[in-house]
């Protein structure tokens, strides 16, 4: 074939393909145009679903008048309603749907027929995901997670300080307990602070809507799990969160309820089936003169989780009871409440991005239901995590909800990563009491030794403090060196970290300690017009300014310290007021060293052999003098000491 031929040839298969091509197109989009959109029903939750999920089942949960009489209707390819159900209220309808692997992403209308013939239409949308399952990846030993109360730590937007459709309608810093205006934005806009000084994470208090009467600040009174609290910020500005966050390497996480919500939630002006709330007889009965006399509360008693012995009576007022009469109990033994709290999680973790959830008060809902509904979560997301809340003293209780437990009674609750609130009491008791042979370092010692109980202990949350006790600076009565060793000690150990906002520059609360609203007082320099600015460091205090320098220090070497996130760990039992812990990973070995002597001691290191140290050169992480590991190490005053072989 001649070439001027072959060029002819060519243009005209390209002439035609590009025709086809714009057919296509214009097909799409017609077919696009000619598809009406509807928003003719009150309320559908999910707000929307994704193609590609390992779970092909979604059930909807559809709100409005008298829906129970309407018969619905998807005619979508891949989408298929497999049963509906009527609740007893009949403004709703529970439908179930099947979205296979046909499906795609796309926008489709629901038809709803009611016995009279009427009908409305409701458009639902499948998205494309953004990424795959196993791409989520989760908070772990190799993070530091900064825990913040939003309201309380800057307002980067004070145009929604003050929402008029919501019922707390004043902003008080000079209350404690009402709003203060943080907000979204004030996290974003010092998202380097929290960076550049070495968190990996980060771990805002809820920020869902609670329109709530009093004391909305602290998030855990939900009245939408949908919605973000308008005066926190929008949607949009949680997912501009968790993209910048992720820019720089961070991980965000979301602070979750499943066992409560907020006494004004829509739902409980009519609640879909007459167990959708613990107590919900108590509560219709009641709800005209409804205050903490009349609600029956919880016992408390979280043993009763775990207690051989422990009576039906006990286990049933742990789970069922409500904490306060503004805090409905969620039943989660109601199948459609199940359902609803695992796709909502779903739903987040999708929607934002996350990287870990933080479930609060975890025993207190049904611990069956616990153990689905994280199953259900790390099933889809491999590689995922979440914290749940045990304030439990007891190493037994807080193993018992670690994934992996060999639990006599075959309990596994899916659980990656428990909290230890057991050697946090240990820490703060270990260095406030005078050593003796059962009290003082001994107690952070055998607390440790416990890690033999823990299934993963490195997948455990430490913390020397949060939102909801008094803050360590306090615990140990103002004493900055013990501060200090109590960090060190907590950065060093086989675990996952989570420092709360303001413990780098020496907060407290030493009027009220323990008081809620002072513990999560304002971070200095979040707002406008504040004199002492701890994000800059101006007005800062010598002191704090030090302690500020040092937490940076130590974090940023933590970040990329191998031997701290997954190293062998050996300790020696305390002696002479002194105490050490190593953690080694190859040729890199780190030292903690804890001297509770007010004077100098001279520390003999042929005790500690076995590490393979004798003349290695060591540095110190804080001030970078170095020396050789030989016979004997001076200790010149009491505080910590963190060494490392990595010069």
């Amino acid at each position: 074939m001649k070439t001027g031929v072959r060029l002819l040839v060519v243009f005209l298969v390209m002439l035609s393909f590009s025709c086809n091509k714009k057919k296509q197109d214009v097909t799409k989009e017609s077919s696009t145009q000619s598809m009406e959109e509807f928003n003719e029903i009150e309320r559908i939750e999910p707000l929307n679903w994704w193609v590609g999920f390992k779970n092909k089942n979604l059930q909807l949960l559809v709100k409005h008048p008298d829906i129970s009489k309407a018969t619905p209707k998807i005619n979508y390819e891949g989408v298929t309603i497999s049963e509906v159900h009527k609740a007893d209220s009949p403004n709703y309808l529970f439908i179930d749907l099947i979205i296979n692997e046909t499906a795609k992403a796309g926008k489709f209308n629901i038809e709803f027929t009611f016995q009279n013939g009427d009908k409305k239409q409701q458009t639902y949308e499948l998205k494309p995901r953004e990424k795959a399952s196993q791409h989520y990846v989760g908070f772990n030993s190799s993070d530091v997670i900064y825990l913040i109360t939003p309201d309380r730590f800057a307002n980067g937007d004070s145009s929604n300080d003050i929402n008029e459709k919501l019922l707390e309608k004043s902003i008080n810093r000079d209350d404690d307990y009402a709003r203060h205006g943080g907000d979204i934005k004030g996290i974003i806009n010092h998202l380097d602070y929290i960076h550049d000084m070495g968190f990996t994470a980060i771990w805002p208090c809820p920020l869902l809507t609670n329109d709530m009467p009093q004391a909305s600040y602290h998030g855990y009174a939900m009245t939408n799990f949908y919605e973000i609290d308008p005066r926190f910020g929008t949607l949009d500005e949680y997912l501009e969160l968790s993209s910048k966050m992720s820019k720089k390497g961070m991980k965000l996480v979301m602070d979750q309820v499943a066992n409560h919500c907020g006494l004004n939630h829509w739902w409980m002006k009519d609640l879909p089936f007459k167990d959708w709330v613990n107590h919900q007889d108590n509560f219709e009965k009641n709800k005209d003169v409804w205050d903490n006399k009349n609600i029956i509360k919880s016992n408390h008693v979280r043993t009763s989780n775990q207690d051989i012995y422990a009576s039906i009576k006990d286990k049933k007022e742990m789970t069922d009871g409500w904490f306060v009469s503004a805090m409905p109990d969620l039943n989660q033994r109601n199948p459609f409440m199940a359902k609803y709290i695992i796709q909502n999680s779903i739903w987040w973790i999708e929607t934002a991005n996350l990287g870990g959830i933080r479930q609060d008060t975890y025993p207190y809902s049904d611990k069956d239901f616990m153990s689905t509904w994280a199953g259900a979560i790390m099933d889809e997301y491999p590689n995922f995590s979440i914290v749940g809340e045990e304030w439990s003293y007891n190493p037994l209780l807080i193993g018992y909800w670690q994934n992996g437990a060999n639990n006599k009674d075959g309990y596994n609750s899916n659980l990656k990563s428990p909290m230890d609130f057991a050697m946090q009491r240990n820490i703060v008791e270990g260095l406030n009491e005078e050593d003796t042979w059962d009290k003082g370092l001994v107690k952070m010692y055998e607390g440790l030794a416990n890690d033999f109980h823990y299934a993963t202990p490195k997948d455990i949350l430490i913390f020397p403090d949060n939102h909801d006790m008094s803050r360590i600076f306090t615990q140990l009565n103002g004493n900055i060196t013990n501060t200090k060793m109590a960090l060190s000690y907590i950065l060093t150990l086989p675990r996952i970290p989570q420092i709360y906002y303001g413990t780098e520059i020496l907060m407290g609360d030493f009027e009220k300690p323990g008081d809620h609203g002072l513990v999560r007082s304002d971070f200095p320099g979040g707002w406008e017009g504040d004199t002492v600015n701890a994000f800059t460091r101006n007005g800062l205090t010598n002191e704090q300014k030090e302690m500020q320098s040092y937490v940076k220090k130590l974090l940023n070497y933590r970040k990329n310290s191998k031997a701290i996130h997954e190293g062998k760990t050996i300790h020696f039992a305390p002696k002479n007021k002194t105490y050490l812990l190593f953690r080694s990973l190859g040729d890199e070995v780190v030292v903690h060293i804890i001297n509770k002597n007010e004077t100098p001691i001279q520390l003999e290191l042929d005790r500690f052999d076995e590490v393979g140290l004798k003349g290695k050169t060591l540095k110190n992480i804080i001030t970078g003098e170095t020396f050789v590991w030989n016979d004997v190490l001076e200790l010149k005053e009491k505080g910590s000491l963190i060494l490392t072989t990595k010069i």
